[in-house]
């Protein structure tokens, strides 16, 4: 076997150097690299990382596959080492590391700072018991973004230094949010590392993200994100192992000592579970009909690697139904947000003249999704309720019905009319998919959803793009399994339009101001707060009734925990609602979301648009904020 020796006297961990060394030696032209699991060497040749003496973590690095075997086989050794010295890196506490909703979101220049990653990564497993990780399996696995390769290296390194056992990784770096959650799962892991920031933009300008998930696969618990900025607030070393970067291109294990390196096809356990869960048969059926035409858009993101084994390879669908596939390190300069501001194309494809039947995106990392039919929009909030109401005779995995149904209380309630009518345990539960996972892992909750584009179910611990897509294409398949060739099929908007029929129509939107200043926006938020303490049942505002105001808290009904101040509500008597929330998912900024929703029980004002029927409580909830006095904004950024 091959044997690496090396040695380092570091003083700090700098990115930022080695970083730039290696891309003025390949440089970058538009769009950025695409990556080389999905991409002949010849035509996307996978950059190759130059050595730099300024860059203590990365100067004794050399490339494994220059003197190493190389299989294809996930159990390979790919190379392998006797010895393991491990270094301890001095360091300062860096201020601003505290996550928000979900892990650590920064600009990637900030990430790029000596020590800034390594100091949450060591603080992490500070904040662990040791038994949670020493001699363990962990994961780790990424959307492709521009950083994941450095910053993959770096928690390979720091993870041998703490004690690790075995680190299992993407090709590439390369597995989605879901999907690290499946292979936790069904690894038997004891947690994983997601590098990400979701749906929004990367690049070297724009945004890079890390999150710690526990081994159900579920995000961490505010007990330990809690535990990991406070440990970020006194670290004062990082431990690091003294070993090369490990070649992430090839499949098989790379051993330096007791610690290894697992380097997997990140698509096998996920889709293994898929086919699990869905009658897949029944979904090849549908695409395979002349009459029906299937679009999903990647967004150049993470799933781009999972579409074409998934809905090609296993399901049937024509190759051309995959649009910007390739997953890219930018997302080809685009915002990889599947709504219909920043998945435009897709938008206006199913809203053109003779438009595809069924059109699908997913966000970055994987976890979100957005759903369409030709000329029709479904709203994540309809699109959650409507997979609850078909999940029993549509999907095999629910084949004994749903255990219950949950939401994140800013979601519309069409979720709980289900929940009513198919007496089912229901729940509602701040924003943050983290609040689910206790109610999964006790057995009372199936299928849950939020109104920002996250669908999903207790088969893994987080939200699922791929799987809401499979979804739907399973009910649009279940409606039409008896149709004969040529026969009209039930379609997308035949679907929810039934649905409303029966449960009613929960009309919804949603105005995001992204990137306000702070100030302004924490400001607004004061204001209202100070408003809903004077407010009491029966006060009017214009036309509409108030039944509550408050600000939303919420107790975990498995383990006791709290969380308030989770959004500023004003509830009607008609079951109108008005919400108010700063998110916790950006990167820069403030973004200041606010939350209509209206209740329609009567069929014929079914088809109103949205914004037309929601136009009285939209300028209510602009007047009640003084939001343009506070923050600036005459218009939103994004409207759903």
């Amino acid at each position: 076997m091959a044997s690496f020796c090396a040695r380092i006297e570091p003083t700090s961990i700098s990115i930022s150097k080695h970083f730039k060394s290696a891309r003025n030696a390949f440089p970058l032209s538009p769009p950025i690299r695409c990556l080389s699991f999905f991409n002949s060497p010849s035509n996307f040749p996978l950059r190759k990382t130059a050595p730099s003496s300024s860059s203590p973590i990365f100067a004794a690095s050399s490339s494994p596959s220059s003197s190493s075997s190389s299989s294809s086989s996930p159990s390979a050794t790919v190379a392998e080492s006797q010895s393991l010295k491990i270094k301890s890196v001095p360091t300062k506490p860096i201020e601003g590391q505290k996550t928000g909703t979900s892990g650590l979101r920064k600009k990637v220049k900030v990430f790029m700072q000596d020590n800034y990653l390594a100091n949450w990564i060591q603080a992490l497993f500070n904040s662990l018991a040791p038994e949670d990780y020493k001699d363990q399996l962990l994961v780790l696995g990424g959307d492709g973004r521009y950083f994941n390769r450095e910053a993959a290296q770096l928690i390979i390194k720091i993870a041998a230094g703490n004690g690790v056992g075995k680190i299992m990784i993407g090709k590439d770096g390369i597995m989605s949010t879901p999907a690290v959650s499946a292979v936790i799962r069904k690894r038997k892991a004891n947690g994983g590392f997601i590098m990400s920031a979701s749906h929004n933009p990367g690049g070297p300008e724009y945004d890079w993200g890390i999150k710690f998930n526990y081994s159900s696969g579920q995000p961490a618990p505010e007990s330990i994100t809690d535990k990991i900025y406070g440990n970020t607030l006194s670290i004062s070393e990082i431990k690091m192992a003294d070993i090369p970067d490990v070649d992430l291109s090839q499949l098989g294990v790379t051993r330096y000592g007791n610690f290894s390196v697992e380097v997997v096809d990140p698509v096998g356990d996920y889709l293994e579970l898929m086919q699990e869960v869905f009658d897949f048969s029944l979904i090849r059926d549908l695409l395979s009909r002349p009459n029906f035409r299937f679009v999903f858009d990647a967004m150049h993101a993470v799933t781009g690697a999972y579409a074409k084994p998934i809905f090609v390879d296993m399901l049937g669908a024509s190759p051309e139904s995959i649009v910007n596939g390739v997953p890219l390190e930018d997302f080809g300069h685009g915002h990889p947000d599947p709504n219909l501001t920043y998945a435009k194309d897709l938008v206006n494809v199913m809203f053109g003249e003779n438009g595809p039947d069924f059109g699908a995106a997913s966000d970055g990392d994987g976890d979100r999704n957005m759903i369409l039919g030709r000329q029709f929009f479904v709203t994540p909030s309809d699109s959650v309720a409507i997979i609850a109401a078909n999940a029993k005779e549509a999907i095999p995995y629910f084949k004994s019905g749903p255990k219950g149904l949950a939401r994140s209380m800013p979601t519309s309630g069409a979720l709980d009319r289900v929940a009513e009518k198919l007496n089912l345990l229901f729940y509602e539960v701040p924003t943050g998919w983290k609040f689910f996972g206790n109610l999964m892992d006790a057995g009372k909750l199936s299928v849950c959803g939020e109104e920002s584009f996250g669908t999903g179910s207790d088969h893994i611990r987080e939200k699922d793009g791929i799987w809401a897509v499979l979804a739907w294409l399973s009910i649009i398949a279940y409606r039409n399994k008896d149709k004969k060739p040529g026969e009209a099929l039930v379609s997308v908007g035949d679907v929810v339009k039934q649905h409303w029929a029966t449960y009613g129509r929960n009309f919804f939107s949603r105005y995001d101001y992204e990137e306000c200043e702070s100030e302004g926006a924490n400001k607004m938020v004061a204001y209202l707060r100070e408003l809903i303490s004077t407010s009491k049942a029966g006060d009017k505002y214009g036309s509409y009734i108030l039944k509550f105001a408050d600000d939303f808290s919420y107790v975990d009904p498995v383990d006791g925990s709290v969380a308030s101040k989770q959004g500023v509500r004003f509830v009607f008597t008609d079951g109108s609602r008005i919400i108010f929330r700063l998110s916790g998912t950006g990167s820069a900024g403030a973004t200041v979301r606010v939350y209509i929703e209206q209740f329609e029980s009567d069929a014929s004002k079914h088809d109103v648009d949205a914004q037309i029927a929601l136009k009285p409580l939209i300028e209510l909830a602009l007047s009640l904020s003084k939001l343009k006095e506070f923050t600036g904004r005459e218009k939103p950024t994004v409207i759903t």
